[in-house]
Formats: structure tokens, C-alpha cells, sequence
């Protein structure tokens, strides 16, 4: 029981990472049905952000301060990359803007590649080796931080969504452009700002993996990334909630898989859930059936 319980503690580890990346996949396909497969790089940038930020500065900062910075900047980040590689490709085939997506993914993991190397950098101790124990069963700190403050950035951000003047413009932006349009909204700055969310959400992400593993490099963002569109697709895409439901399942089976099967297997089994739940529900566990006119 002890082991199942530290299981299942590990898996909400990486389960909330999973979904903080997911949430950005599922908010831009929910305002302009774009799959962004850079968003992995995002969350790479943003622990590269981190790590500069605790490297290079005379004075050392506490960790949130240095996540709240690294998000600012992969906010940033997010818009420029709207702007510069989606924004005429609104109105072009889905596949145009697919293309574009991977080339921007590609873009970023070589460009990461010629500004800091291939070699892996060391992330500093931000959070004390210490665990905690809960009984007899010791949790390492950064395990705890993790999970904590992944699910209160996802409440705030349901909160933003559900009470605020912009969250319900970025409601109406994806139930109907047109129509938000004549309402008075600017589509190009909801669009701006959901970027900036995501992306900031994914760097939160590539902050406490590394924070968590200790290590930053230019491909870190490719399998978690990865695995985070499976959340996002488990969980139904577009719907925030499914986001989240979806990255904390992964997160479970993938840490169960490992402890109880094989390390081997993790990998082929969440994809294998993406196969399954395409087949069978495509839609996702919380994600509408969408009728179009045809």
C-alpha cells in the first residue's frame, strides 16, 4: 500500500505537469483550431528562462519569483509566435497552419540548440532535498510544490475564464468569431492574450520539470509535450477541465506502468490510450459533439 501510495503521489507529480502543457494545447484549438506543437518548445524556453534567471543574477530569488518571471517572458514568446507564424494563417487550410507548427517547433529546438548547445545544463537546487513525510512515507519537497502550485494556477485560470470580462470574451471568441466580431470584441487580442496564457502555462510546466529533474536541454519539450496533446485529446480538446482530467490520468498510468509493468511500456501505453480513445470516443471524456452544416 505504501508503494501504491507513492505511486499515485508521482504520478500527480508528472499528471500536473502534463496538464499545465495541455491546457495550452486545448485553449488555442479552442479559439483558432490550431493544433500548436511548438508549445513543447515553450515549455522548454521557460525552464531555460528559469535557469538563466537562478545563474546568472547576483542575488538569488525565491522560486516563485523566478517562475512568475520565466512565465512573463514565455508570455511574450507565445504572442510573437502568433504573430509572426499563425497570424495570416487563420483563414488557410488546417493543414497549412499544422505544417507551420511543427516547422516553429523544429525552429525553436534548433535555435535552442545554437544559443545554449546540446549539452545538457544542470538546473540549480531552488527547493530544499528534504522530504516530507506524511506518516512513514517521505515525499521530496518539490514534489509537493509541484502539484500545488500547478492546481492553484489551473483554479486561477478557470477563474479568469468563468468571472472575467476577458475570460468571457475568449468564451464567445470560440463558440463563434463572427459573431464576437459584431459584438464589439477584438478577436486579435483575445487571440493574443490566449497564447499568452498557454504559453505561460507551459513554461510554469518546463519550470518544475526541471526544477524536478534537475536538468535543461533543447529537446526536454518533445515527449512531454507529446504526451501532453494526449492529455489534451483524452480529455476532450478544447475543453479546459478535460485538459486538466486528461494530464492527471496520463500522469497515473504512465507511473503505475513503470512501477508495476515495465519503464519500457509507459510510453507504447499512453499512446496506445490516444489510439483507444480516438477509436472510441473521439471527442474526448469531456469534450461536445459538434455539428456542422454542410
Amino acid at each position: 500500500m505504501e508503494i501504491l501510495i507513492k505511486q499515485l503521489i508521482n504520478g500527480l507529480n508528472v499528471g500536473s505537469i502534463y496538464a499545465l502543457v495541455a491546457i495550452g494545447y486545448t485553449m488555442v484549438y479552442g479559439i483558432i483550431k490550431l493544433i500548436n506543437f511548438a508549445h513543447g518548445e515553450v515549455m522548454m524556453l521557460g525552464a531555460y528562462f528559469a535557469f538563466l534567471i537562478a545563474t546568472t543574477l547576483p542575488i538569488e530569488l525565491p522560486l516563485i519569483v523566478i517562475i512568475l518571471i520565466s512565465m512573463g517572458l514565455a508570455a511574450l514568446i507565445g504572442i510573437i509566435i502568433e504573430r509572426i507564424a499563425y497570424k495570416k494563417l487563420r483563414t488557410a487550410p488546417r493543414i497549412s497552419a499544422l505544417i507551420t507548427a511543427i516547422g516553429m517547433s523544429l525552429f525553436l529546438q534548433n535555435l535552442a540548440l545554437v544559443i545554449f548547445g546540446a549539452e545538457p545544463k544542470v538546473m540549480p537546487g531552488l527547493v530544499s532535498k528534504e522530504p516530507i513525510f506524511i506518516g512513514s512515507i517521505g515525499i521530496p519537497k518539490i514534489t509537493i510544490l509541484t502539484i500545488i502550485i500547478s492546481v492553484l494556477f489551473m483554479v486561477l485560470l478557470q477563474l479568469f475564464i468563468q468571472k472575467t470580462k476577458s475570460g468571457k470574451a475568449m468564451r464567445a471568441v470560440s463558440e463563434d468569431k463572427e459573431a464576437a466580431v459584431l459584438m464589439g470584441i477584438n478577436v486579435n487580442r483575445i487571440i493574443s492574450l490566449t497564447f499568452a496564457l498557454g504559453s505561460a502555462l507551459g513554461a510554469l510546466g518546463g519550470v518544475l520539470y526541471s526544477v524536478a529533474y534537475t536538468q535543461v536541454y533543447p529537446t526536454m519539450g518533445t515527449m512531454p509535450g507529446l504526451k501532453a496533446f494526449v492529455a489534451a485529446v483524452f480529455g476532450g480538446i478544447g475543453s479546459i477541465p478535460g485538459a486538466m482530467l486528461g494530464g492527471f490520468t496520463i500522469g497515473i498510468v504512465e507511473t503505475l506502468t513503470k512501477g508495476y509493468i515495465s519503464s519500457s511500456w509507459a510510453d507504447a501505453i499512453v499512446f496506445g490510450i490516444l489510439i483507444l480513445v480516438l477509436l472510441v470516443r473521439p471527442t474526448g471524456i469531456l469534450g461536445k459533439n459538434v455539428k456542422e452544416k454542410v
